[in-house]
């Protein structure tokens, strides 16, 4: 049988969906990817280049359109109306008849921003009249707000990377390369219960690349090495950053640090229900600006975070965007000197009525030294 929570979630979230996208004009919502449809209905089926589409009607009616491999598996997610179609059938065949039924030959049709490109252009041919716009900002309405369940396991995703970094702090040492540390972190997060889903190690001058891809870059006495890392739990995302210098710290490092942390504190006491993101953001800016390093704080404070690694809402310069209770996002302020180093500390936090709540350990105020 299916999972009945999961039925009752998926009628929920789904006629959440219709009544926005009623208020917005639209006609019906193309889910595609395993993040909208799982979120939507518990189907976190990936139909890669054959075609998969959970379409949700304004007025509340699901229609899933799959390979038929994928059938059983939404059967089983309470997906009652599914069409399935064999390799060698011409799925378009069921986009027809679904504008048929659905009326939607010259509808307004939100689409997942991550529909494949190959599949969008096989349905602006097959629907001409149509119009598909971007469907994110609809669906990350709902996405946004996370209810309790969701926070529970964001909050255990958080403490999984928590732990992963306080398991893999005592065996940092200079000669092990970022490659290797990055495979440490992926392996705590694993024992620890969490999918590993990234790890960024920077050392040195390479952590002036705030998405430095690891290389073999050995640990160097004296180098300031940036750890940037997450897993999922059941779906739902971490990501944290902590700055460390091996063997020993420069007064520069321990400056910047402290100008960072500062940083990473404003944006953090700014983080709340209420509260534009782009004020959240210039907490943190002006904090970098008054150390004298504006200029090297080259990217956002933050973005939001929950199924995926980024969503809605992103804590950028001038985002008008105001925070409600239930949002998660990153803090994550950095100072990047090229040619030297880089430090960036980041937490995710949520939203409340007055403050902030980290769901993350606290970051230490000034860097701590490993690997001695």
């Amino acid at each position: 049988g299916h999972n009945p929570s999961m039925t009752a979630l998926g009628t929920d979230r789904t006629q959440r969906l219709a009544a926005q996208l009623q208020s917005e004009g639209f006609d019906a919502y193309f889910a595609s990817i395993p993040v909208s449809m799982g979120y939507l209905h518990g189907f976190a089926e990936d139909g890669h280049e054959r075609l998969l589409l959970m379409a949700i009607r304004n007025t509340g009616e699901v229609r899933l359109i799959c390979p038929a491999l994928a059938a059983t598996q939404a059967r089983r997610c309470g997906i009652s109306d599914i069409r399935p179609w064999t390799d060698g059938e011409d799925p378009l065949d069921h986009i027809r008849e679904l504008s048929q039924d659905w009326n939607l030959r010259s509808g307004m049709i939100a689409v997942d921003n991550e529909l494949r490109a190959d599949i969008l252009l096989a349905l602006q041919d097959t629907l001409p009249a149509a119009l598909f716009k971007a469907g994110e900002p609809v669906l990350s309405l709902l996405m946004m707000r996370k209810d309790g369940m969701e926070l529970e396991l964001m909050k255990r995703a958080a403490d999984i990377a928590d732990a992963a970094y306080e398991r893999v702090k005592p065996q940092l040492r200079v000669g092990l390369t970022e490659k290797q540390v990055g495979n440490l972190l992926r392996e705590a997060m694993s024992a620890l219960g969490g999918e590993p889903t990234f790890a960024i190690v920077a050392t040195g001058a390479n952590g002036a690349e705030p998405h430095h891809l690891n290389d073999d870059t050995p640990l160097a006495a004296g180098d300031v090495v940036i750890l940037d890392f997450g897993c999922q739990v059941q779906g739902y995302q971490s990501d944290i950053t902590r700055t460390v210098a091996i063997q020993s710290a420069s007064d520069r490092a321990r400056e910047v640090y402290g100008i960072v942390y500062a940083s990473h504190m404003a944006g953090r006491n700014r983080g709340m229900a209420g509260v534009a993101c782009g004020e959240v953001d210039q907490a943190a800016r002006d904090a970098i600006l008054a150390g004298g390093f504006g200029e090297y704080f080259v990217h956002r404070t933050g973005h939001g975070i929950g199924m995926k690694g980024h969503e809605a809402p992103y804590i950028s310069p001038k985002n008008p965007f105001v925070l409600e209770v239930g949002n998660c996002f990153s803090i994550e302020p950095g100072i990047y000197l090229p040619g030297e180093f880089g430090v960036r500390i980041e937490n995710i936090v949520t939203a409340r009525e007055g403050d902030s709540l980290s769901l993350n350990a606290e970051p230490t105020a000034t860097i701590e030294v490993v690997g001695n």
